[in-house]
């Protein structure tokens, strides 16, 4: 199925939906801005503004590798997280009891996970700098290493000497 069949089925899906629970719940839900730009794990989020403007991001290589179940539980889940909100309020749990009410009017497993696979290709890697203590080579993390330009000291739980950056780059 082509990019743009399966990005059509979803823009629809969420305002089919979305129509639904403006019927259902007798409340005027506007409708999100649809967007495919997601990236990583995540298949799909919703973003709440608070000046009341609402999107919803689908990651596109998920869409496109699990077609019509993603557009089955995805689709479904983002659009609860919306209506939620706008008839719960602001203090509703992102995935607690209000929430799976919703998803159990649209028809769908009120998961709070998707298990489709990640692709390979959308992951994100980890950065790594080498740095150096009395005994032996160390590769932090890039969160370590910037923590420690911020001064946090790292010690060898070896030697328990400090470690020192021994590049300014990656590994």
């Amino acid at each position: 199925m082509s990019e743009n069949r399966l990005e059509r089925q979803a823009a629809t899906r969420t305002r089919q939906l979305i129509e639904q629970a403006t019927r259902h719940f007798d409340l005027p839900i506007s409708q999100p801005q649809v967007r495919f730009d997601l990236r990583g794990k995540a298949a799909g989020m919703a973003l709440l503004h608070p000046r009341g403007e609402t999107v919803i991001r689908y990651n596109m290589q998920m869409l496109r590798e699990n077609g019509q179940a993603f557009i089955e539980q995805t689709v479904p889940h983002e659009v609860a997280h919306l209506v939620a909100r706008a008839v719960f309020g602001s203090a509703v749990r992102p995935h607690g009891a209000e929430w799976r009410s919703i998803m159990t009017l649209f028809g769908a497993e009120p998961q709070r996970c998707h298990a489709f696979a990640v692709p390979r290709k959308s992951r994100r890697k980890m950065r790594h700098f080498s740095y150096r203590c009395a005994c032996r080579d160390h590769s932090l993390s890039a969160i370590r290493h910037h923590r420690s330009l911020s001064g946090v000291v790292y010690i060898c739980r070896l030697c328990g000497t400090p470690l020192r950056s021994t590049t300014a780059g990656q590994t």
